[in-house]
């Protein structure tokens, strides 16, 4: 710029004083003719005031004309160079006078856009007469050379890329003056939003303030015009963007979102980041309802004059930037996982949370500019549905599957059943049945199908169903009728218990539900009939009716028949040691009915006969038990193992679809 400006003095200086002996020639000139007697008279005084003409007296006659009509031209250009000149010492520093700043920027683009007008003109005028001059040797090699020095220099700012320097550069400084000030306005008043708890369900959503004052905003609209007109609106938007989407990702920062960079060969099952998804929802209705919302408003607000396409295209940049595509990055990757149940539920979860944002969806990432947000929301809730609907209807076939397994050792409730049980209540409820029937609702009408809410209930009573034939084949492979039995009475009484007063349990009524408690008391009486229910027949009291010289023969049967006793009692009680009984009620009171069955009668036998053995040296072979050992004993079974994270595993047929892993505790769930 310096260089410019020392050229644009040097030809300023040469073409004023050249103006100025243009004027002193052309006084001359207007005496020549009749005054041509005195002129030769005061020559010698003439050739020293225009001591480079030489020139014949035709040539002088003829160079006035052209001297006059470029000295009007050349002054006016040179008055505006001053009046540039001028300018430069009002032009403040922005931040302290921004009203004056821009009202002296205007101006200089005035001044500039009359010497674009102009100075072509006043250029061509004088070139005209330098050409005159030196054709017509009408002044000296001198003279001429000094003028087409200036000339070209003149000609060099005028021409091309170099007609914006006129003013030897002064507008550009200006203008990045300007420039730094939309930063320095931005940076300065952009701070990160403060989190803050989402909104709790049912609270009306707030719409965030812009977070810029009024005053900045002014003052960004302000400079925004004087920038778009000087073709630097494209700058303006970058600044504007690197600024602001900086702001909101420091704000999303604050949230902790690294599980958004997560990829399927991270993770196993959903199961495993479970806790991400529920994250998710509530950081995404966060981000649209505040970050992006105060950001979309501040866009229209900033660039409102600039029209619709420049803010909304300058909003869809930030947004993009920002980190909204992670957002839905983050919601492919869980769709792309292994299929399981519990992904079913995290896929409702999802098109939930996009569902209840639809309305802003639409409204802030709408119109062309924000296309790519529209094509990743667009596929995203396709892949969820397909997703969802995929899992759902494999269900049944996925729990028939099971009826090939064998059935769990200890006589407790296959897994499959407590989730099944839990997991069709889960789907019934108020927080999944409206959106796994909107889900299923679109799936069908891609299918031009119509979708009636039966097939969603008769589709989670079919699970059932399968459930129940599971049971029956599940208890033909038992290791014995006993083990059979138990493990009946333990799945009928979860049927009854856990399904009553359930949104399951009211669709299978309650006639069904009866028949499986009738049936829990069937096997549970099958149960202590055929296994602890044999024990009093063996403590008979035939033939111990004492007499005199009978007590050694009473002794003998009295050690037979316990001998026989604790044998049976130790085989059972080895076998079952490890059985189970999940509920506790139903442990207590199986507990309690093999109690009253055994222990009285035990007692009962130990009073009567125990001290014919009790003297016997080896009575502890026979009276190993005492009628409160006994009670201890049996208070100890069917207590549940510590509990343990087990997986409901299956493959199709086909080999093609692997329902995944379930992580299910071992307990029945909560009835509510």
């Amino acid at each position: 710029m310096d260089k410019g400006i020392e050229n644009l003095i040097s030809a300023r200086k040469l073409l004023k004083a050249s103006v100025e002996k243009s004027k002193a020639l052309d006084l001359s000139l207007e005496k020549f003719g009749p005054r041509l007697d005195e002129i030769n008279q005061r020559l010698p005084s003439l050739e020293v005031a225009i001591r480079p003409i030489r020139a014949e007296r035709d040539a002088l006659g003829a160079v006035g004309g052209h001297i006059n009509r470029a000295v009007v031209p050349a002054a006016a250009v040179l008055k505006v160079f001053d009046a540039i000149h001028g300018l430069e010492k009002s032009l403040s520093d922005p931040q302290y006078d921004l009203p004056g700043y821009l009202g002296v920027l205007k101006r200089l683009e005035e001044a500039l856009r009359f010497l674009g007008e102009n100075c072509g003109m006043a250029i061509q005028w004088l070139a005209d007469i330098v050409e005159y001059l030196e054709d017509h040797k009408v002044a000296d090699e001198w003279f001429i050379s000094g003028l087409k020095k200036a000339l070209s220099s003149l000609r060099e700012l005028e021409a091309g890329e170099e007609k914006g320097r006129l003013d030897g550069g002064l507008l550009d400084v200006a203008l990045n003056r300007l420039e730094n000030e939309f930063r320095r306005l931005l940076t300065e008043n952009s701070v990160p939003l403060p989190m803050s708890s989402p909104s709790l369900p049912g609270e009306q959503a707030c719409i965030a303030p812009s977070p810029l004052p009024v005053a900045v905003i002014h003052k960004l609209q302000a400079i925004l015009g004087r920038l778009a007109a000087n073709n630097r609106l494209e700058n303006c938007i970058s600044i504007y963007i690197e600024v602001r989407g900086s702001n909101v990702r420091a704000s999303l920062q604050a949230l902790n979102l690294d599980y958004l960079e997560i990829s399927v060969s991270e993770f196993n099952d959903v199961a495993s980041i479970e806790v991400y998804i529920a994250q998710w929802g509530k950081h995404l209705e966060f981000a649209v309802k505040h970050l992006f919302e105060a950001e979309y408003k501040l866009c229209n607000d900033v660039f409102e004059r600039m029209g619709l396409d420049v803010w909304k295209s300058c909003f869809a940049k930030i947004a993009a930037q920002a980190g909204i595509l992670a957002f839905l990055q983050f919601g492919k990757t869980v769709t792309e996982s292994k299929k399981d149940p519990i992904k079913l539920l995290k896929l409702l979860d999802i098109f939930a949370s996009l569902s209840k944002l639809r309305l802003d969806f639409n409204r802030l990432f709408g119109g062309a500019p924000c296309a790519e947000i529209q094509n990743l929301t667009r596929d995203l809730i396709k892949r969820v549905i397909e997703g969802a609907c995929e899992i759902f209807w494999e269900l049944l076939v996925q729990v028939e599957l099971q009826r090939h397994t064998p059935p769990p050792l200890d006589c407790s409730i296959p897994r499959v059943v407590t989730f099944i049980t839990d997991y069709c209540n889960k789907l019934l409820g108020d927080d999944y049945k409206p959106i796994l029937t909107q889900v299923l609702v679109i799936e069908r009408s891609w299918k031009h199908e119509k979708f009636q809410e039966r097939i969603l209930i008769n589709e989670l009573l079919n699970l059932v169903k399968a459930i129940e034939l599971n049971l029956e084949t599940w208890s033909k492979g038992c290791e014995d009728a006993v083990s059979s039995y138990l493990f009946l009475m333990n799945n009928h009484w979860h049927l009854y218990k856990y399904l009553k007063g359930t949104k399951l349990g009211g669709l299978l009524g309650d006639s069904w539900l009866r028949e499986h408690e009738q049936y829990k008391e069937y096997y549970s009486t099958m149960y202590l009939r055929e296994s602890w229910g044999k024990l009093p027949s063996l403590l008979s009291r035939e033939g111990l009716i004492l007499f005199s010289g009978g007590r050694a023969t009473a002794r003998n049967l009295v050690k037979q028949r316990l001998k026989s006793f604790n044998e049976a009692f130790d085989d059972m009680f080895k076998k079952q040691a490890n059985w189970v009984i999940m509920d506790k009620d139903l442990r207590e009171k199986t507990r309690q009915a093999i109690i009253q069955t055994v222990v009285p009668v035990y007692r009962s036998y130990m009073q009567n006969y125990g001290p014919l053995v009790e003297q016997d040296q080896s009575a502890s072979k026979y009276a190993k038990h005492t009628a409160q050992s006994l009670e201890k004993t049996f208070n100890s079974l069917f207590h549940p193992k510590p509990l343990k994270h087990g997986s409901f595993k299956v493959r199709h047929p086909s080999g093609k679809f692997n329902i995944g892993t379930v992580d299910q505790q071992q307990t029945p769930p909560t009835v509510k």
